[in-house]
């Protein structure tokens, strides 16, 4: 499968071949978690609907929830103003961290709101 080369004429990638990817959750509008897609992962995803990334430590690429069954529905991708940053707007069913929680910000706050 291939990416569109327009669109891929757009992406400012990484070293390594790689643009970071934003996930964010339609309903609520938590940030869920932050992975990696290369010009494959992207186009895979853009043709199913399904987050589809690159493993940097495994090399290859995973489906999100393929084998955990905590699957994200994409429903829009969009480019920053840089190229180098996609958002996904999913629906998430189960944890989207690896840890087992919703969000993989469901953790240590360092700072809060102003004036809480």
């Amino acid at each position: 499968m291939s990416l569109d080369p327009t669109i891929a004429a757009r992406l400012k990638r990484n070293d390594a071949g790689l643009v970071a990817a934003v996930v964010q959750e339609r309903g609520t509008g938590d940030v869920l978690m932050m992975a990696w897609m290369d010009d494959e992962a992207l186009a895979r995803t853009l043709a199913t609907r399904k987050a589809t990334y690159y493993s940097r430590s495994r090399r290859q690429y995973w489906v999100k929830g393929e084998t955990s069954g905590h699957t994200q529905y994409v429903h829009e991708v969009r480019l920053d103003c840089d190229g180098d940053t996609l958002l996904l707007i999913v629906d998430q069913v189960g944890a989207a961290c690896h840890t087992g929680t919703h969000s993989c910000w469901d953790g240590d706050q360092l700072l809060g709101p102003a004036g809480a």
